[in-house]
């Protein structure tokens, strides 16, 4: 599939590492996270798919605001079915302000499904009213699994991230 967007997004889109660990570096250390939800909800047919639920099947929802110099900058949906939340990923039943990926990727047998790249209409979506905006936005979602058990991460960039890293490689080119 072809993307319309930047290159400087397209790369940010596809980036197999850690989201958290390069919004750190991006932000120069201004970084937080802020939980809007953390608790066991409704979850759409196509994240029921990715996971491979049926619709009786208990998911913990985890929605976040990740944060760069007090910017929002991505919303993060990470979707934690019950039978996944055993053994060492347990302590994820809590809700806390630790980025999930600080956890993910410090796991040493961590898989990843590809990722899916997607352009997300404000109507079609779950984004928090507050942060629509007219225009679309750009997001990506995959499948993490530690231990063979899955985890769904849907990571929104939202607009004041791509003025952000478009203006810094601008700044880079002058």
């Amino acid at each position: 599939m072809r993307l319309h967007c930047s290159r400087i997004l397209h790369d940010w889109l596809q980036d197999a590492g850690s989201l958290t660990a390069r919004l750190i570096t991006q932000s120069h250390g201004e970084f937080k996270v802020e939980v809007l939800f953390q608790g066991f909800g409704q979850i759409r047919l196509d994240e029921r798919r990715a996971l491979g639920l049926n619709k009786h099947h208990a998911t913990l929802v985890r929605e976040v605001i990740l944060y760069g110099n007090n910017q929002p900058w991505v919303f993060a949906r990470s979707l934690l079915p019950l039978s996944s939340l055993t053994g060492r990923l347990r302590h994820l039943r809590k809700a806390s302000r630790k980025p999930l990926g600080a956890f993910l990727f410090k796991q040493t047998h961590l898989q990843r499904s590809p990722i899916e790249i997607t352009r997300i209409h404000q109507k079609h979506h779950y984004l928090p009213e507050y942060l629509l905006q007219k225009q679309s936005v750009w997001g990506r979602r995959s499948v993490f699994f530690v231990d063979q058990k899955p985890l769904l991460v849907s990571e929104v960039f939202l607009p004041d991230f791509v003025m952000n890293i478009e203006s810094t490689t601008q700044r880079r080119m002058d």
